[in-house]
């Protein structure tokens, strides 16, 4: 199967930048003419996502902010693991290690790859590093709350792990990264 971007532009970049292509690829069926279309991309780049536990709690560190492109169906505000961007080619795990310390205010000096995916590989580029890691409460160093310059207003919440199954049960988390990273922490850490 082959594919080739015949042209591609930016035709719009703002907080994000939309890309659009036109292509010819392989279809399935040998025997047939290929197709030739066009589409349009949101050109996010990488981002990473972290599920903390805290093990002298027993509890999941989550976070609460405002996420605008939720608003239709939504209240606004998402309950989700730590996550954000991966700056100009920066390694994923000090991506992940910086977020976690904006975003809650903890310092983590290790962290267990969970996964990577693409979020919407049908009109983004976006792909997702998930991490998680172990913090214990002396490793909170300051409250948290995201970046004041980059106009972050983050929550920061603890979840005994014994509410996991309501969290996702109860569709109050609602975001996929952290619907699988929870059921990850299901699976391999949390077997109750």
């Amino acid at each position: 199967m082959k594919y080739k971007i015949k042209e591609e532009h930016s035709v719009y970049k703002g907080f994000l930048t939309i890309k659009k292509a036109t292509l010819v690829h392989d279809r399935f069926q040998e025997d047939t003419e290929p197709i030739t279309c066009t589409r349009e991309m949101l050109d996010k780049g990488d981002c990473v996502g972290v599920l903390l536990y805290e093990k002298d709690t027993d509890c999941l560190i989550m976070v609460n902010q405002f996420r605008y492109p939720t608003v239709e169906h939504t209240n606004g505000w998402l309950l989700e693991i730590v996550a954000g961007g991966i700056e100009n080619n920066e390694d994923p795990e000090k991506s992940a290690i910086r977020e976690i310390e904006e975003e809650t205010g903890y310092r983590v000096n290790e962290l267990e790859f969970i996964t990577s995916f693409y979020t919407t590989p049908g009109n983004s580029s976006e792909r997702m590093f998930l991490y998680y890691s172990e913090v214990i409460k002396s490793d909170k160093l300051y409250d948290g709350g995201g970046v004041k310059g980059e106009l972050e207003d983050i929550q920061v919440y603890k979840f005994k792990c014994s509410e996991i199954d309501k969290l996702l049960t109860t569709n109050a988390i609602v975001d996929a990264k952290s619907i699988i990273a929870l059921q990850w922490f299901k699976m391999y850490k949390n077997k109750d």
